[in-house]
C-alpha cells in the first residue's frame, strides 16, 4: 500500500471511530448528560442497533463530497464548507433511513450530531495540518530525513535558515513549497513585511518579526543563511530598495519573479531565481499597447538590419510573437546571424525567417533585398556603437552609421515601406564622441527625410527611438564587470562619479516596437528612464551579487575617462524639450532647426560629402562632423 492510500485508510478508520463516539455523545447531550435517564437508555439501544448503517451512510457522504481527495495541507474555508455539507447530508440520510424503517431518535439528536461531526471530522484534518506545517514540519512524511522543531534549528548544521520577505500570498506559496519539498534543508524561521498590521503577528504559523529595516537584525538574531524576497506584485523600485538591504547582510538572496513573468506558469519554489542586476535598477519596465503593435506587425513583412546584434536579435524574437508574415534579418556578421536563425527555427518554427548577409553601406545589395522581400516595416539597428573604437575610426563610423542609415531610408521609401524605425542612443545628445555625433547626424537625416516624404505625399513614416545603455548587450559594462569579477578583479571604472541611464534589452525592444506603432513622421521617441545609475555603485552591487566583498575579495580601480566618453549622459538636447504621448512612459522630443552645415550636406548629398573625406585626415573628419553637429565637443 502506498503512502497516500495508507493515509486515507487511517483517516477513514479515525472518522468511523469519531462519528461513532460523537453519535453517542450527541444523544447524551440531548438528555443533559444524564446517562441514567430512562429515555436515554431506550434511545441508546436504538442507536447502537442502527450504528453500522449510520456509519456507512456518513462515510458514503464523506467520500461523495470529496473529503478524502482534499489536500489538507492547503485546507481553507472551502474545505470546512465541504465538511459541513457532507456531515449535514449524512445525518439527513440517516434520518431518512430511520423514517423508512419506522424507527425514531430525538430530532435534536441529528442537529447536535451534525455539529459534533463537523467539529471532529474537520478538527482532525486541521490538527494534521497544524502539526505538519507549523509545529513539526515533516512529522507525517515517510522519508527518514532528520527534521527539527524551529526552536532547535540553530543547533542543526544541516538546516538552512530562511528569512522570507513578504508575508502575503507570494510568501505563503514559497513557504508551503519549502515545507512540502522532501529532503530540502531549508526552514523558514521568520517573516519580514512592511505592513505594520502584520508585524508581531503570525502568518502561516511563522512570526512576522519586523519591516525591511529589521532585516539585518533578523539575520543576526535568527542565524539566517538565506533570504527569499517573495513580493511578486511589488514595484521594481521597492524590490531594489529591499535587495540593497539584503545584500548588506552577506546572506544568499533569491527572488520570486514578478507576476508578469509568472503569468503562464504556476508559482512554485522552482520559479525562485538568483537576483539579477536588473532587479537593483529600481525602475519598473515599460508596458506596451499590444493591440496597436499587433496591428502594424501582424501579417506584414518585417526587416531588421543589424539583426544579429543584441538589440536586433531581441527585436527579431519579439516581432515573431506578433504573427508577422515574414522576418528579414540583415547583418554583415554571419556567426551571430546563423545562431539566431537556428534559434528561430527551434522557438518559432511557424515564422518564416530569411537571413541576409549584407552591409547596409552596399546600396546595390540592399536594393536587391528590398526588391525581393518588399518589407512593410524596417527596424534599423545596424550601426557601429563602441565609443572608444570609433574615436580611432571616424570615417568608418560615418560611413556605416550615417550612409548606411541614409541608404536604408531611401530604399524604404522607394519600395513603399509603411514604417522605418531608427535605433538611436542618448550619446547623440550633446555628443562628445564620434559615435554619438554620427547617431545625431542619423537623427537629423531621419527628420529631414520625414519632412521631405510628407511634402512628397510618401506613405512611409519615419521615426527614431533614443534610449540609454542596454544591460548585458555586447560590449556593455555589465559583461565586462562579470568577466573581471570572474577573473578575480580588479573591476575597472573610468571615473568615480560617472553615471549612465540603463534599461534591459527586453525593455529597449518593447519601446522600439511601441514607437513604430505610434509614429506619424519625424518623431524622436524618448523613454522615461528614471534616475541615472552611478557606475561605481553598479560595480559594488555586482561584486556583492557574486557573494564577494568590495576591497576584500575584489578591488575597484578607477582608470580615467576614455576618449569620447562623457561623465554623464543626457536624453534631451536643451532646445528639444518634450511632449507627452498617450503612453505614460514615452515622450517625444520637439524637432529643432538644422545647422547650416547639415543644410549644406543636404545640398551636396551625403554620399558625395563622405566620398570627399576619403583622403582626409582625422582632424578634417572631426571638423566636418562639427560643422554638421555644432554641439559636438569631441576631438
Amino acid at each position: 500500500m502506498n503512502e497516500h492510500r495508507l493515509k486515507v485508510a487511517l483517516l477513514v478508520v479515525l472518522d468511523v471511530i469519531c462519528m461513532a463516539v460523537m453519535s453517542i455523545l450527541a444523544l447524551l447531550v440531548r438528555f443533559e448528560l444524564d446517562p441514567d435517564n430512562i429515555q436515554f437508555v431506550y434511545y441508546l439501544e436504538t442507536l447502537l442497533k442502527n450504528l453500522p448503517w449510520l456509519l456507512v451512510i456518513k462515510e458514503i457522504c464523506l467520500v461523495f463530497f470529496g473529503i478524502y481527495r482534499s489536500l489538507w495541507r492547503y485546507a481553507g474555508s472551502d474545505e470546512i464548507v465541504k465538511v459541513f455539507v457532507a456531515c449535514t447530508v449524512g445525518n439527513l440520510g440517516f434520518l431518512a433511513y430511520m423514517a423508512m424503517t419506522q424507527q425514531s431518535l430525538p430530532r435534536s439528536f441529528y442537529i447536535i450530531c451534525t455539529f459534533l461531526d463537523v467539529i471532529l471530522v474537520g478538527g482532525i484534518r486541521f490538527f494534521y495540518r497544524y502539526i505538519r506545517e507549523y509545529r513539526h514540519p515533516g512529522f507525517f512524511s515517510m522519508p527518514k530525513a532528520k527534521h527539527r522543531n524551529y526552536f532547535t534549528l540553530k543547533d542543526d548544521e544541516d538546516v538552512v535558515c530562511v528569512l522570507l520577505v513578504g508575508a502575503g500570498n507570494g510568501g505563503g506559496t514559497v513557504l508551503k513549497e519549502i515545507r512540502d519539498a522532501k529532503n530540502d534543508p531549508r526552514r523558514v524561521v521568520a517573516f519580514i513585511d512592511d505592513d505594520p498590521a502584520k508585524i508581531g503577528r503570525t502568518a502561516y504559523g511563522i512570526k512576522v518579526v519586523g519591516n525591511r529595516d529589521y532585516i539585518p537584525q533578523a539575520v543576526e538574531k535568527y542565524g539566517i543563511d538565506e533570504i527569499v524576497v517573495a513580493i511578486p506584485t511589488a514595484p521594481r523600485k521597492t524590490i531594489s530598495e529591499i535587495l540593497e538591504i539584503c545584500h548588506k547582510t552577506k546572506c544568499k538572496v533569491q527572488i520570486m519573479p514578478s507576476l508578469m513573468d509568472l503569468m503562464n506558469n504556476k508559482i512554485s519554489i522552482k520559479a525562485l531565481r538568483d537576483v539579477d542586476i536588473e532587479d537593483l535598477l529600481g525602475r519598473d519596465q515599460v508596458e506596451v499597447d499590444l493591440k496597436s503593435i499587433t496591428g502594424y506587425l501582424s501579417e506584414h513583412v518585417v526587416m531588421v538590419t543589424g539583426g544579429g546584434g543584441s538589440i536586433g536579435s531581441e527585436l527579431v524574437r519579439q516581432v515573431a510573437r506578433y504573427n508577422p508574415r515574414r522576418i528579414i534579418v540583415v547583418d554583415i556578421y554571419e556567426n551571430s546571424t546563423f545562431e539566431l536563425g537556428q534559434e528561430m527555427k527551434q522557438k518559432f518554427p511557424d515564422v518564416e525567417t530569411e537571413l541576409c548577409i549584407a552591409s547596409v553601406r552596399d546600396r546595390a545589395l540592399m536594393e536587391e533585398i528590398f526588391i525581393k522581400y518588399r518589407p512593410h516595416v524596417v527596424f534599423h539597428a545596424a550601426a557601429h556603437k563602441h565609443v572608444p573604437l570609433m574615436e580611432d575610426a571616424a570615417k568608418e563610423a560615418l560611413l556605416n552609421n550615417c550612409l548606411g542609415t541614409d541608404i536604408c531610408m531611401d530604399l524604404a521609401e522607394k519600395y513603399r515601406a509603411e514604417k522605418f524605425v531608427l535605433i538611436s542612443t542618448d550619446k547623440a545628445v550633446n555628443p562628445t564622441s564620434v559615435m554619438g555625433a554620427s547617431k545625431r547626424i542619423c537623427e537629423m537625416l531621419m527628420q529631414a527625410r520625414a519632412a521631405a516624404a510628407y511634402s512628397r505625399g510618401s506613405s512611409t513614416e519615419f521615426c527614431a527611438v533614443r534610449f540609454g545603455n542596454v544591460l548585458g548587450s555586447n560590449g556593455s559594462v555589465i559583461p565586462l564587470f562579470r568577466k573581471q569579477i570572474a577573473a578575480g578583479g580588479p573591476v575597472t571604472v573610468t571615473h568615480k562619479d560617472v553615471t549612465r541611464f540603463f534599461m534591459t534589452t527586453f525593455e529597449a525592444v518593447q519601446l522600439i516596437i511601441q514607437a513604430g506603432a505610434m509614429a506619424s513622421g519625424g518623431e524622436i521617441f524618448i523613454l522615461d528612464m528614471g534616475e541615472p545609475v552611478k557606475i561605481m555603485d553598479l560595480a559594488e552591487k555586482m561584486i556583492r551579487l557574486s557573494g564577494l566583498e568590495v576591497g576584500k575579495d575584489i578591488d575597484i580601480q578607477v582608470t580615467g575617462l576614455r576618449p569620447g566618453e562623457k561623465l554623464y549622459e543626457e536624453l534631451l538636447l536643451s532646445e528639444e524639450g518634450i511632449k507627452e504621448t498617450q503612453h505614460g512612459k514615452i515622450f517625444v522630443g520637439h524637432p529643432i532647426e538644422f545647422s547650416d552645415g547639415f543644410i549644406r550636406l543636404q545640398d551636396v548629398g551625403l554620399e558625395e560629402s563622405l566620398a570627399a573625406l576619403t583622403d582626409k585626415g582625422d582632424e578634417e573628419v572631426r571638423s566636418f562632423i562639427k560643422e554638421i553637429v555644432p554641439n559636438y565637443t569631441g576631438g
